[in-house]
């Protein structure tokens, strides 16, 4: 494993546990993504075949050469209007208007110790972590892009990452800046994305990539948003969650990005992932520089299940915070679905005895405990505690939830502002408006500029003064619109195209500012729910908030889509009260404690409205989870039920496979209908593994292959959950 380089064939190869990523410089400098896929210890430009293909044009260079081409080469960082008509992976303006761009090989230079990407988060690593910079330039103009490569490779995990610099004398604008470029010369793909919408986030699509199309996964809304998750997958058309080839592609950014997949005429597959291009520009004057984002990509030969473990693990170890990686997260209970706009100290104390009561451990107070916010038109901005409403300070209610036993969190949105504000009277060039037209507003709310120094001081100072006065342990950070009208009084009107991207810098830099600064608060990622559900988020906050759809049936579609990229432990997930507030469903209890225990686990409703079987109910829950929460928070995932129609099923393993939960939700309950049955995955084939409920022993082996079945589903929504230990040798 490491970094392999024989400099006489200008090769270069990336080595993993169980992958190999390969590149070539060749004769004339253009860089040749030659390999992704399993080990195979050979230089594997053998593949790469030329023939003189129609209306395909060749560098000057190589113009005794027609069958050399850019439009047919497999390339590692694509250029742009220099004969290689597929997608880019950067565009420019040059000082002159021409908008050719064609890299060539410029040398390479080997790294140690893992150095996050300026001004962005990225994978941490550590002193010991292989990388690996390769040069490329294009001699016309002075642009030059450094293309950073970091192995994480116990993962089968490499991270990407691209810095651009104008090292010409004459100003550049960047008008599109990908992360990477990845060519697949041969065989038929599938792809698989993560569509949805606000409360129902990351829904699993698979399709076919079309000859000469182009598909485009993207968001412009100024986060990673509920529509489109920046994380994809490239699978053989056979592949299952068992078995065969894919690739998982996932930009660690927040903001508006870009997945693009084509084939082109030779059937050669092409991925391209990136900020997204629309409404982007970036002028660099000479010696400037732009870094892009991190990707991480990830290979699996066996299956979906294998690359989504991959993710995981990766995420748990490399992405959260050391200071929240095996930290125990307290079971809370919310206030939102609990009382809404509704409330007072009192009202919030009541709440927090009878969470006590049933050994909930956390109360967040959500919305509506600031400046004069009773519902959602005014206030945003205002971070500062309405003691009229609550009938004390922030600090006394903070000492009388503590004096219950339980911690306390609090709702801020610091990215948005109400017009109707103290903060938009005396600073309304902070929105983002632009100049001469009405903006148009979401939820009664503008976007701050993030972007500008001075905005994100007075949010620093607010927030901190707040958690400094008032034990706070816990912020759940919400961003409830998408962003418009995005137009910087900050910027001249020449650097507009960089407002977005500056705000996503500038909503980083306060993250890492607070985090820094208060390490022990645990911050919970929010966007109207799962808006905003990504890696770059996940780098400053352990959890996110999964989806604002609470419903335990809708949750296990979000949960599973949800799952193949990232792990249990960071997707937010509570009961709610029933029927639940957002469908009107009726689900057992018993059916949405075992779906929130997928997750987090907390509770979003008033505990005093519990009946006493109920109140029996959650204290056993959350026992369960207490009892269950290492082995889901740090087991191996696996998706059971790939071609089951009438429920779902998901099981945990432990690292050591000592330990296995296996829960199943049946969605649709026939008379007379088959016994619920699945195979499990992971065990050790040669152990005993005693099933808790029944007291019965079976082998790994025959769980594995002759699975286990269940008396038939009756009634609505039930819920089974088994614990498998293995038994002492």
């Amino acid at each position: 494993m490491g970094i392999r380089i024989e400099e006489r064939k200008g090769l270069f190869s990336l080595e993993t546990a169980h992958t190999l990523y390969q590149m070539k410089a060749d004769e004339t400098g253009v860089l040749q993504h030659i390999w992704y896929g399993p080990r195979t210890d050979t230089d594997m430009s053998y593949r790469i075949r030329t023939v003189n293909r129609g209306f395909c044009g060749n560098p000057y260079e190589m113009q005794d050469r027609p069958d050399y081409s850019l439009d047919t080469l497999p390339q590692e960082y694509s250029g742009s209007g220099a004969g290689d008509y597929r997608s880019s992976a950067l565009e420019a303006e040059n000082h002159d208007g021409s908008m050719s761009v064609d890299w060539r090989y410029a040398g390479y230079r080997l790294l140690k110790g893992k150095v996050k990407p300026e001004r962005l988060p990225g994978l941490r690593g550590n002193e010991e972590t292989d990388g690996l910079e390769i040069t490329l330039e294009d001699k016309a103009n002075g642009l030059t892009v450094y293309l950073t490569y970091w192995l994480f490779d116990r993962y089968d995990v490499i991270v990407r990452s691209a810095r651009i610099e104008n090292r010409g004398s004459k100003g550049i604008i960047l008008r599109k800046a990908a992360t990477l470029c990845v060519d697949f010369p041969y065989g038929q793909q599938d792809v698989i994305h993560f569509h949805g919408r606000h409360a129902m986030e990351r829904i699993p699509e698979r399709t076919g990539i079309p000859t000469g199309g182009r598909l485009a996964f993207e968001s412009c809304r100024g986060m990673s948003s509920h529509q489109s998750n920046p994380f994809i997958i490239l699978c053989d058309p056979n592949t299952t969650e068992r078995s065969g080839m894919c690739y998982g592609f996932m930009l660690m950014y927040s903001g508006n990005h870009l997945e693009e997949v084509s084939r082109d005429q030779t059937g050669s597959t092409r991925v391209v992932c990136g900020i997204h291009p629309e409404k982007f520009s970036w002028k660099l004057e000479p010696g400037d520089s732009f870094q892009t984002p991190e990707a991480i990509l990830s290979c699996s030969m066996e299956g979906l299940n294998i690359l989504s473990r991959n993710y995981h693990r990766v995420i748990r170890d490399e992405v959260i915070s050391p200071r929240w990686r095996k930290a125990r997260k307290p079971v809370l209970v919310n206030s939102w679905e609990a009382c809404y706009f509704d409330f007072n100290a009192d009202k919030l104390l009541e709440l927090a005895r009878s969470a006590a009561d049933l050994g909930m451990e956390m109360l967040v107070l959500d919305d509506g405990w600031f400046g004069c916010r009773n519902d959602d038109t005014t206030s945003l901005g205002d971070w500062f505690c309405n003691e009229g409403k609550l009938g004390c300070s922030l600090k006394e209610l903070a000492e009388r939830i503590h004096s219950q036993g339980l911690k306390f969190g609090l709702w801020l949105e610091p990215e948005m502002i109400s017009p109707d504000s103290d903060l938009y009277r005396a600073h309304p060039d902070w929105a983002l408006t632009d100049p001469g037209r009405k903006p148009m507003v979401s939820r009664h709310q503008l976007v701050l500029d993030m972007g500008r120094q001075e905005v994100r001081d007075y949010l620093y100072d607010n927030i901190s003064t707040i958690l400094k006065e008032a034990r706070i342990e816990y912020i759940k950070w919400d961003f409830n619109r998408s962003m418009a009208n995005v137009y910087s009084r900050a910027l001249p009107e020449d650097r507009q195209g960089e407002a977005a991207h500056r705000f996503m810098l500038g909503t980083y830099s306060l993250l890492e500012r607070l985090t820094n600064t208060f390490p022990d608060v645990m911050i919970e990622g929010c966007s109207g729910g799962g808006g905003r559900f990504d890696a770059g988020m996940l780098y400053y906050c352990p959890q996110i908030w999964c989806s604002d759809n609470t419903d335990a049936v809708e949750r296990l579609e979000i949960q599973k889509g949800t799952s193949y990229g990232y792990p249990a432990c960071t997707m937010g997930s509570h009961v709610s009260a029933s029927p639940n507030h957002q469908t009107g469903r009726t689900i057992p209890l018993e059916t949405r404690g075992i779906v929130a225990q997928a997750g987090t686990f907390g509770y979003e409703l008033d505990p005093a409205k519990l009946t006493e079987a109920e109140r029996k109910t959650v204290k056993s829950q959350i026992a369960d989870f207490h009892r269950y929460e290492e082995l889901i928070a740090w087991g191996d995932y696996y998706r059971l039920d790939e071609s089951e129609s009438d429920f779902t099923s998901w099981m945990f393993v432990s690292p050591d496979r000592s330990k296995a939960l296996l829960s199943i939700v049946a969605t649709h309950v026939r008379a007379n209908g088959p016994f619920p049955f699945v195979r499990l995955q992971g065990l050790d084939p040669e152990k005993t593994y005693r099933r808790e409920d029944t007291g019965e022993h079976m082998t790994g082996a025959a769980l594995m292959h002759g699975g286990i079945s269940f008396p038939q589903f009756t009634g609505d929504y039930p819920a089974i959950q088994v614990c498998f230990s293995a038994a002492a040798d």
